[in-house]
């Protein structure tokens, strides 16, 4: 009888015309592949389930987020690899590599009902982006406590890309947050007594820096519960009460005008296509004529506006990412007036994979705290994450913009 990794690499390579660029173990020790590609593990037949049920994305990352499936080695690497060999493939299978598949299916048991998917991935119910489908998508995400992304997170508890400027050391992502909350900062003019308006505040990072070093008064938003009370405690902590302050707030209940400057880092990937512009609307309408907004913000090319069947499922339910031409058109009929871009999608290669780096790190305390499950999903987004931003599939930018 023929070994299941032998069947396996050869069922691959009739579906793809060429060699598979994976070199495949499978659940009865059999190995069989180029000796120089990455390894994926099988560890059930349930992998291969998962992925006939759900194939492409989704299904490799259920089967992975379950344990079914592993790989061995750099997993970001892996990604790459296997993603420019499946992009030269330009076959078909034929009628004789379809029966081939079916045999085999029959032969390991993959049919049947489809397996239920990880009791991780997020089930969110009504119509996207009303005020209450948006906050059980920030809970599902933001939500996981604020202990676990402090393990993940450096200290200013900045989760956004970095700035890497020439004199910030490889490796330490606290200072390259500082270095971008001072960009912000500097790109906002900031000055004493000035009033900012942080939308999507996160865990504050932006908040205390700008009170703290720029003297501003500042007023944050969340619609995460968990974040909000950090942030709070966080003010008292740094004696900022009389400068600073969160607020549990809908962007679309922002209730501000005449702001000096307004913020939204990373957030407005969660507003959704077509809420984005009355999110930019709001954004125009806290500020004075004269003020300054900063956004930073993802961005994908212009036949991938999704965030992808991983992240949507797993990481960021609604997520919507556009190309930057389109963010631009829709700030600028706001009323904005158009300052300055800047890309900072090589910054987050080197972002992400610090937090990565300290997942590994602390992946121990991370599976006590949530579980092995989320622990797999989050290592699976990070290397996923990185790759994306590495191959310029993924982009971020700051926009700068003025209220004439």
């Amino acid at each position: 009888m023929t070994a299941t990794a032998t069947r396996l690499h050869g069922l691959l390579g009739e579906v793809l015309g060429t060699e598979p660029p994976v070199r495949i173990r499978a659940w009865d020790g059999s190995l069989a592949g180029p000796a120089d590609a990455p390894v994926v593990v099988l560890r059930s037949p349930m992998a291969l389930r998962r992925m006939l049920w759900r194939p492409g994305e989704l299904g490799l990352a259920r089967a992975y987020v379950a344990g079914d499936l592993d790989v061995e080695g750099d997993l970001g690497a892996a990604f790459s690899h296997t993603r420019r060999a499946f992009a030269a493939s330009r076959a078909r299978p034929t009628p004789g590599a379809v029966r081939s598949a079916w045999r085999a299916a029959r032969d390991w048991r993959l049919l049947g009902a489809p397996p239920p998917a990880p009791p991780e991935e997020a089930r969110l119910r009504g119509r996207r982006h009303t005020q209450q489908r948006d906050r059980a998508a920030i809970s599902h995400h933001y939500d996981l406590g604020n202990d676990f992304y402090g393990l993940l997170l450096d200290e200013t508890m900045a989760y956004s890309c970095g700035y890497w400027t020439p004199d910030v050391p490889d490796g330490d992502d606290a200072a390259a947050s500082r270095a971008k909350l001072d960009l912000v900062c500097r790109k906002l003019e900031l000055r004493p007594g000035d009033h900012l308006v942080d939308v999507g505040c996160g865990w504050g990072s932006l908040v205390l820096h700008a009170a703290r070093e720029y003297g501003v008064r500042v007023t944050g938003c969340t619609i995460s519960r968990a974040q909000a009370s950090f942030v709070r405690d966080r003010i008292a902590r740094a004696g900022l009460g009389e400068r600073a302050a969160v607020e549990l707030r809908d962007y679309r209940d922002l209730d501000v005008t005449g702001a000096d400057a307004v913020a939204s880092i990373e957030m407005g990937e969660h507003v959704g296509a077509e809420r984005y512009p009355q999110y930019a609307a709001v954004l125009y309408g806290a500020v004075r004529p004269g003020g300054r907004l900063l956004l930073q913000q993802m961005s994908r090319g212009r036949h991938a506006a999704g965030g992808g069947a991983f992240i949507e499922s797993y990481i960021a339910p609604d997520m919507h990412m556009r190309p930057l031409p389109e963010t631009l058109r829709m700030v600028a009929a706001a009323g904005y007036e158009l300052r300055h871009v800047e890309a900072l999608r090589e910054h987050y290669v080197r972002t992400i994979r610090c937090w990565a780096g300290r997942l590994e790190q602390h992946w121990d305390d991370v599976v006590a705290l949530a579980g092995e499950r989320t622990a797999r999903v989050w290592r699976l987004y990070l290397a996923g994450g990185a790759a994306a931003f590495d191959e310029g599939r993924m982009g971020v930018d700051q926009i700068l913009a003025v209220r004439p």
